[in-house]
């Protein structure tokens, strides 16, 4: 179970990096342009790059506080923390009739809902 709470929790924290860098980095015109970015023509330039910085603190949450042993609980939090993302990123999705990254963000909600439930539950770091 810990084995694969980690995997889980590495592959999620690699999501978050990827979309938290090029929100945060790539200019919001640039981001419309591209598959699935097409709800940044609608919202704010520091909206964008907000939802960006959430995510890279998010990649930092699903490993460093377990890696450094230091409140291993926010793993599960942060996790918690993306699950609530994404059902937001469903719904902007499913508003723009993108239904592949519906159901994408639905694999990556399913994911943070598996870490969360292990990590506050049956695969909680004791010591």
């Amino acid at each position: 179970m810990n084995l694969a709470l980690w995997i889980g929790a590495a592959l999620l924290a690699v999501v978050a990096f990827v979309g938290g860098m090029s929100k945060t980095f790539v200019p919001k015109e640039k981001l419309a342009t591209m598959p699935g970015g097409e709800w940044t023509a609608g919202a704010g330039a520091g909206f964008v790059k907000t939802l960006g910085v959430l995510e890279l603190l998010a990649a930092i949450g699903l490993i460093l506080p377990a890696a450094l042993h230091i409140a291993p609980v926010m793993v599960a939090v942060t996790a918690t923390c993306w699950v609530a993302l994404m059902v937001g990123a469903m719904i902007t999705h499913g508003r723009l009739g993108q239904a592949k990254f519906v159901a994408l963000n639905l694999a990556y909600l399913a994911l943070a809902a598996f870490i969360a439930w292990g990590r506050f539950g049956p695969g909680h770091f004791t010591g």
